[in-house]
């Protein structure tokens, strides 16, 4: 088995950068649940959601680092994802909720950036019941 520790594609964008951590979480969400008067719920199941928050390793290409971030903060409802996963790859529709990163290094004429992390929130669930 080959490591594979780098790249994604937002939007058909290959961005061949390392990454550090792909943490992922299943929610299951809800369009019903509640308790009947005998103490029994009631459950209408939308689906489960997988939602991830990546963090990147130190790219020191200031300008694939300002491309990448640009187009992680951009102002638009949702982005198409292909992540790496342990069958090949995982693409889904889902929007940003979240940017963040720190100054590293202030250098004469630019400043390094490290830390950078984000959070991938799914548009429709991944399951579905039955």
């Amino acid at each position: 088995m080959k490591d594979f520790t780098q790249g994604i594609s937002i939007d058909g964008e290959e961005y061949m950068v390392p990454l550090v951590s792909i943490k992922r979480e299943a929610p299951f969400l809800d369009k019903t649940a509640e308790r009947t008067e005998d103490g029994e719920l009631y459950r209408e199941l939308i689906g489960v959601y997988y939602n991830y928050t990546m963090s990147f390793g130190t790219i020191n290409d200031v300008d694939l680092y300002m491309k990448l971030y640009e187009h992680l903060t951009q102002p638009v409802p949702f982005h198409t994802f292909k992540l790496p996963t342990s069958r090949g790859t995982y693409t889904f529709t889902g929007y940003i909720s979240s940017v963040t990163d720190e100054i590293e290094k202030i250098l004469e004429d630019t400043v390094r950036f490290k830390a950078l992390t984000c959070k991938f929130t799914a548009k429709s669930p991944a399951r579905k019941p039955g």
